[in-house]
């Protein structure tokens, strides 16, 4: 889960924060639309100009131009060794995904994330300099699965496999009490990073803080002690 999609974190992320994604596939421009509502500078670019003269139509991205991502001098010419990150999309095409994740990494971009499509191709980027890489059928997976059987969380970003700061409605069981009285840490193992009241979140709460029913808390700590709230 991408951190821009908590609520709670979306006015910590850097305004200006530019991305170029890389690939227009089904993912690439699932990246490219949201990243561009969410008011951040977005540069699509993909090998088809079909798929970039549609991205211009649908207006799923700031700038969207055609070239081939496996030639180092069409990316630098087209400035995307000066975006912030870098989102490689290309993942059914192993060998243009792999030369791409190359190409940006040596080019000087600090922040590449690249579609794999399987572990070996994981792998792959990852040696190759890729900062991060994604699953998107698993990772939609999961979290189907996870608001089937937690309805209550709201969101969820994985610091790594086994901790997560989650959004989540305060369970009816919390409903009136104090933070300090609901001792989440000694009970739960769980820290309260924010409570929303009227509309807007406060960050690091009172332990006087009030949880009332309806609003959303967020909380960090250990996947395990998550599972253990009463939602």
């Amino acid at each position: 889960m991408n951190l821009s999609s908590l609520k709670f974190f979306r006015n910590l992320i850097e305004e200006n924060h530019q991305f170029a994604v890389v690939g227009l596939g089904r993912f690439g421009r699932s990246v490219s639309s949201t990243l561009h509502k969410l008011g951040y500078q977005v540069l699509a670019t993909d090998i088809d100009e079909k798929l970039v003269s549609q991205a211009l139509t649908e207006n799923i991205a700031g700038h969207a131009l055609q070239l081939d991502s496996t030639e180092p001098l069409a990316l630098k010419e087209a400035g995307i060794f000066e975006f912030d990150t870098v989102i490689v999309a290309i993942g059914n095409y192993i060998q243009e995904s792999i030369i791409t994740t190359l190409n940006v990494k040596e080019g000087g971009v600090p922040n590449v994330v690249a579609k794999a499509s399987s572990e070996v191709h994981c792998k792959l980027l990852k040696r190759v300099g890729a900062d991060r890489v994604v699953f998107p059928e698993f990772e939609a997976g999961c979290a189907l699965a996870r608001t089937l059987t937690k309805p209550s969380i709201l969101e969820r970003f994985e610091l790594d496999p086994d901790n997560s700061i989650v959004e989540l409605m305060v369970p009816e069981e919390f409903n009136g009490k104090t933070i300090a009285e609901l001792q989440l840490r000694n009970r739960f193992g769980l820290n309260v990073l924010a409570v929303s009241e009227g509309g807007k979140f406060v960050i690091n709460p009172e332990p006087s803080k009030r949880l009332q029913k309806g609003s959303i808390m967020a909380v960090i700590g250990c996947n395990k002690d998550i599972n253990r709230l009463p939602i």
